[in-house]
């Protein structure tokens, strides 16, 4: 079948008199193809802002159309060499593809630019490694990227293959890759030890949680929709909220008093992403569990955004592959004060709130999440009493004592 020519060229962006987020700026140029899947203009904004969420001052963005990806570049050729002209204007450190490269594509693209290329998988474990401040987040982060480069230990390393030789270096006969191999898989196998422990710690205190039977509560969504802000209007917890990407990696859970029923445990937890790398959710397998074992999931969503129905669909796909997906949820339509929709609840034709229309950020409707939030802790308390035993029933709960993790 005969591909069709690569159309559109660069377009240069002005440079930004400020330093990008997350520390040092490198000079990056940014490429995006379009395989005539939708959402192109949506797409590209989020890749732009996940760029300067890694700290990339971003020269150029490069477009074109395919049918598909070319099997040796990726791009094709002409544009291969369009992006290296543009690498060369710009004196870029690095590419970056909004898009997921084989070792291959991404080897033959260094060739032909001259600097370093990375792909959308490791763009976002780059930005992931910033973020990460607990000592778990930091290993699960270290073992996604590992991870992620042990698929890249795949042929074409020539420059490791050669075997070791000379004077101090005659040893087994073990090439470099091998090497590099044997040790990356030791470093994986401790890493996955420790987060191992760490799951079982968590593991323990969410069963001390359990026997409490406080509704267990978990704020899931996209990254940027709000979750931390939210989180911090409910619980005054004083979360880290900010208007960029994966502002929250590490779970946090804090206790939540509602005047009629008593404590819930509510928790944000890390924002999900289109195309988010299976590596990287494998890694976060612990911490995402604390969803999957929650009582009921609050789905933010950025009522403002265009893209906000391929954002509920990338959010329920990380919720399938992580065992949550028959989680109870409550859609929470964040940012009306954006949109000027009026603060409200909606619900389903078996009267079961679906749906809370808020802004976490100015506090309008809110009183009706906690409202919503009371009706189901009150729901759950009145079957976790009618399940349990007369003796278990008459006996006082213990003293819920706040957690964090």
């Amino acid at each position: 079948m005969r591909r069709s020519a690569p159309q559109v060229t660069s377009e240069p962006l002005p440079m930004s008199d400020k330093p990008a987020q997350g520390g040092n700026s490198t000079r990056a140029i940014l490429v995006q193809l379009d395989f005539g899947t939708g959402g192109y203009a949506e797409h590209l904004a989020e890749f732009e802002l996940l760029a300067a969420s890694a700290g990339a001052q971003t020269q150029a963005v490069i477009h074109g159309k395919r049918h598909a990806p070319d099997a040796a570049t990726f791009a094709g050729k002409g544009k291969a060499e369009e992006i290296a002209a543009a690498v060369r204007l710009h004196e870029a450190a690095v590419v970056i593809f909004n898009h997921e490269l084989s070792a291959g594509q991404q080897r033959n693209l260094e060739k032909v630019v001259a600097c370093r290329v990375i792909d959308r998988s490791a763009l976002i474990l780059d930005i992931f490694a910033l973020r990460a401040k607990s000592h778990e987040g930091k290993l699960q982060v270290e073992l996604a990227q590992l991870q992620h480069l042990a698929t890249r230990l795949v042929r074409g390393w020539t420059h490791l293959e050669r075997q070791k030789g000379g004077i101090g270096l005659r040893g087994p006969g073990e090439t470099q890759l091998e090497t590099d191999r044997r040790l990356l898989g030791k470093r994986v196998a401790l890493l996955k030890d420790r987060l191992k422990q760490l799951e079982r710690q968590r593991a323990v205190r969410r069963r001390a949680r359990n026997r409490r039977e406080m509704l267990r509560v978990s704020l899931v969504g996209y990254t940027n929709a709000g979750k931390s802000t939210l989180f911090n209007a409910l619980t005054k917890a004083g979360a880290y909220a900010a208007d960029q990407l994966f502002a929250t990696l590490d779970t946090t859970t804090r206790r939540l008093y509602l005047a009629e029923a008593g404590q819930i445990v509510l928790s944000d937890t890390v924002g999900f992403i289109r195309d988010l790398p299976h590596a990287l959710v494998a890694a976060f397998h612990a911490t995402l569990e604390e969803t999957a074992d929650s009582d009921l999931l609050l789905h933010v969503v950025d009522s403002a955004s265009p893209d906000r129905d391929q954002q509920i669909d990338a959010v329920n796909r990380v919720l399938s592959e992580i065992g949550a997906a028959d989680v109870p949820q409550i859609v929470v339509w964040n940012k009306i004060d954006a949109t000027h929709a009026e603060a409200g609840i909606e619900r389903d034709e078996y009267a079961r709130i679906s749906r809370v229309r808020l802004s976490a950020r100015s506090g309008a409707g809110l009183d009706l999440l906690r409202a919503a939030l009371t009706e189901i802790a009150l729901e759950h308390r009145d079957r976790d009493t009618a399940q349990a035993g007369p003796e278990q029933a008459a006996e006082p709960p213990p003293e819920a004592a706040a957690s964090a993790s």
